[in-house]
């Protein structure tokens, strides 16, 4: 749901955009895409980076099809709402803080979420959602190009000729639909054994702490961090502690584990 609460602004344009004017579709959607954005800061939910996204897209859309002719924008209006949602999808990635991650880490505990496997599944994800978009925008490119190469009129409106509503919907939606499609199955299969996958954490311990102690807190840490239902094994304890910043009493100790059932 949280992926979902993410996509509205872009589902309820998609949806409205050639039913509507498309002062009226760019309008609402930068409506909602705001008032995600509130929402989305008040509750905590994830998904900042998409917000934030939509927001531009929709405003500097909303720009456009108030200063630009109708004519321009039956062409180009669908072509520059996918290029904008692809390019927040990319920078996301490129920035080091995929939109993905956001919602896929909601979703799994913080023990999984801290994991190379993990970090892998978000960043193939990404990869995945990027390249629906780039294609979405470059299918909906074609009409408007072959126009200015000699073609029919480009329009979305048009649901007579078939490079129009081909390039324009069937293909860009039918690569939406496979996207999510990879994003609902993807991660239960490369996620897989991800029981005997070990977490790297740490806890925090007085210098003088013997050995013993050091296992018993970074075991209580660990159980803490994966939650009801599961408990901790396998700990061990990294061989050097890091001394805290302004407290050279305590140190920070690496320490990693593997999670399994809860045995009762």
């Amino acid at each position: 749901m949280g992926m979902l609460f993410g996509f509205a602004p872009w589902i309820v344009y998609w949806v409205l955009v050639g039913n509507v004017p498309f002062k009226a579709a760019v309008l609402v959607a930068l409506a909602i895409a705001v008032a995600v954005s509130v929402i989305g800061r008040v509750t905590g939910q994830p998904g900042r980076t998409l917000d934030m996204g939509a927001v531009a897209t929709f405003l500097v859309l909303t720009v456009l099809t108030f200063t630009l002719s109708e004519s321009f924008m039956q062409g180009w209006i669908q072509p520059l709402s996918n290029a904008g949602i692809f390019l927040v999808a990319l920078i996301s990635l490129l920035i080091g803080k995929p939109f993905v991650r956001e919602f896929a880490a909601a979703e799994q505990p913080a023990d999984v979420a801290k994991t190379e496997l993990f970090g892998r599944v978000v960043t193939v994800l990404t990869w995945i959602w990027i390249a629906a978009f780039a294609g979405m925008t470059v299918s909906s490119a074609i009409p408007p190009i072959a126009q200015r190469l000699g073609g029919e009129e480009a329009t979305i409106l048009d649901t007579k000729t078939p490079l129009s509503f081909v390039c324009y919907w069937v293909i860009p939606f039918s690569l939406l639909g496979a996207a999510a499609l990879a994003s609902r199955y993807l991660p239960e299969r490369m996620l897989a054994g991800i029981e005997d996958v070990a977490r790297e954490t740490s806890f925090v311990a007085y210098d003088e702490a013997t050995i013993d102690e050091l296992y018993y807190l970074a075991q209580e840490h660990a159980n803490r961090e994966v939650g009801p239902g599961k408990e901790a094994y396998n700990v061990k304890v990294g061989g050097m502690g890091t001394p805290l910043t302004g407290d050279e009493s305590r140190k920070s100790w690496p320490s990693t584990y593997k999670v399994r059932d809860k045995r009762h």
